[in-house]
């Protein structure tokens, strides 16, 4: 009895056979000869399909009846420059095939199956030149798809120096569902150029973009790992355009000038979901608007991950192997708190823990953890939403901030109560959370049998792997940091400056720490409100490495520099 797949195969051979008096067409390599493209009714891919073929396997079937050449690994191969730049994504996603690079004067086209041969006959009169089918999975496809057309930077500012204000359009869209940046083929102006500068601050990795007016011009900002760069300057007479394009995407009303608004919308790269936080504000010269983007594909980072040297590591790992207690993390805006929270909730997780957090907002779903948005409008807050939370039988409870005295009082007595409590402070060294939480009325007593620990931190940018060179260690500017010594003949890094790094020399960043753990010593010094500076001499005496000393560590690692050290602990020292 001969199965199913190889009737198949027989079908689409006398399919092929029959079709060979048709006349291919001039563009299209000869095994895209024209088909039928069904069996009884029904198309091929359907019926290989329902035989109990994977998806490659399908693509080999059709492969192996018409001769199509099969590709196994489409990620070893380059796309083609001119598809990705006359292609627009959506229809090279709805029929499924991605131009591939090539110079034998044809364009090899991977495609799914035998339903997207018609597609190439208009791909290749489109193009100008002939086209030669090769297969592939649907799967690998769709990946090189997004692969591909993410790659491309600098599609921004060409759009924008060959703009014409009479192309843009003065209704603009709104916005269907989820916004995918790469799709901008088919779209009027102004949201063409919307997508295109969120999508070149996604490639570029930042963490807010900055639409800011000037008199005579408006220019985007990008923050870059911690740093604003000017990245584009647009014409003054699509201001407002521009702006209503953000405002509709946060569905904020875009007829109120006169008073901040605060938005949010998710958008498409390709496969990665991101989401925006828009807010605008009035200045002289016109709105103005910041977005906040986070990429909610990105990975979370283990303790390893953080850049903790390993006796800081040790110490940290202990305090949150605590039973009870009260840890803080503290620092500005931006300087990683919220990674280091998650990293060591990840660490705790598992099932015979119950770990609950309420956050504002949720910036990563934790796989087994109990996640609470907080929202101040509907009354839900972190003291409120805390006492709720103590009703659910936790373990490990995660509070976002500290912001005033009842959130506080209520997490002081979450601790005291047999829990693990984590949550956040802004200043700026770990002995000044002592002085802050002491501020905010908490008793001394209270406060020195509560917290176990406080963990200050900041992100410095690395040196540039790509560009990276040896600087030998000059006296007075490692004397800058408050060391005398010069490092021993140490060889520092710096970078050169280079397309990775867009010629800034640093690339990515890696947090310093400062780990104040509660002891005894530390507990009398609270007891008797002793100053931040007080409380941070005792600790060092201990052995704490302060801020400026893990920064000095990692220059001379080589990992940061010295003016990256003293941009973020100026301030620190007391």
């Amino acid at each position: 009895m001969v199965d199913l797949s190889t009737r198949v195969l027989e079908a689409a051979k006398r399919l092929m056979a029959a079709s060979t008096s048709a006349s291919p067409s001039p563009g299209v390599a000869a095994a895209d000869a024209p088909l039928p493209e069904r069996v009884n009714g029904t198309p091929i891919l359907d019926v290989i399909r329902k035989a109990g073929f994977d998806d490659a396997a399908s693509a080999r079937c059709v492969g192996e009846a018409l001769g199509i050449p099969m590709i196994t690994n489409l990620a070893e191969r380059r796309a083609s420059a001119t598809f990705l730049e006359k292609v627009p994504i959506a229809f090279a996603r709805q029929h499924k095939m991605i131009g591939l690079a090539s110079d034998n004067g044809h364009l090899p086209v991977a495609i799914a199956g035998i339903d997207a041969l018609p597609q190439l006959r208009v791909l290749s009169r489109f193009l100008g030149v002939p086209v030669r089918p090769v297969l592939s999975s649907e799967r690998d496809i769709a990946a090189a798809i997004n692969a591909a057309y993410q790659a491309r930077t600098g599609a921004a500012q060409t759009f924008i120096e060959r703009l014409d204000r009479s192309e843009v359009l003065g209704e603009l869209d709104t916005l269907n569902g989820h916004e995918d940046l790469l799709d901008v083929g088919g779209r009027a102006p102004v949201i063409k150029l919307v997508n295109l500068v969120l999508f070149e601050a996604v490639q570029a990795r930042a963490s807010d973009v900055h639409v800011q007016p000037y008199e005579d011009s408006l220019v985007v900002r990008m923050r870059i790992d911690g740093v604003l760069y000017d990245s584009f300057t647009v014409p003054k007479h699509l201001q407002d355009e521009i702006v209503s394009r953000l405002k509709v995407m946060g569905r904020m009303n875009i007829a109120e000038k006169r008073l901040a608004q605060d938005g949010r919308a998710t958008v498409q790269v390709g496969d990665r979901a991101i989401d925006l936080r828009i807010a605008t504000l009035p200045t002289n010269f016109g709105e103005r608007v910041v977005i906040r983007l986070l990429d909610k594909s990105c990975r979370l980072y283990s303790l390893a991950e953080l850049g903790m040297e390993p006796h800081t590591m040790r110490a940290f790992r202990e305090l949150i192997g605590v039973e009870h207690g009260l840890i803080l993390v503290t620092g500005p805006t931006g300087s990683g708190k919220s990674t280091t929270l998650y990293a060591a909730l990840q660490q705790l997780n598992g099932k015979e823990k119950n770990i609950l957090t309420l956050e504002d907002p949720i910036e990563f779903r934790l796989e087994g953890i109990s996640q609470t948005q907080v929202s101040e409008k509907k009354g839900m807050t972190f003291a409120s939403g805390l006492r709720s939370v103590l009703r659910q039988d936790p373990d490990v409870i995660m509070v976002g901030e500290i912001r005033d005295k009842e959130t506080a009082v209520m997490a002081i007595q979450s601790a005291l109560t047999g829990h693990l409590v984590f949550s956040t402070l802004h200043t700026n060294d770990a002995a000044s959370a002592v002085a802050r939480m002491l501020d905010l009325g908490i008793e001394p007593y209270l406060l020195a049998s509560s917290v176990v620990g406080v963990l200050a931190q900041r992100l410095v940018r690395q040196v540039c792997p790509n560009c990276a060179r040896p600087l030998a260690s000059p006296r007075d500017q490692f004397a800058r940091l408050g060391v005398m010594d010069d490092g021993d003949g140490t060889t520092f890094r710096e970078g050169a400056g280079c397309a990775a790094c867009r010629q800034t020399g640093y690339s990515g960043r890696v947090g310093i720490f400062e780990l104040l753990v509660v002891d005894e010593t530390v507990r009398q010094r609270i007891q008797a409100r002793a100053t931040a500076a007080d409380i941070k001499a005792t600790a060092a005496a201990g052995g704490m490495r302060t801020l400026r000393d893990d920064g000095v560590a990692k220059v001379l690692a080589g990992t940061t520099t010295v003016d990256e050290v003293l941009r973020v602990t100026m301030r620190t020292q007391v």
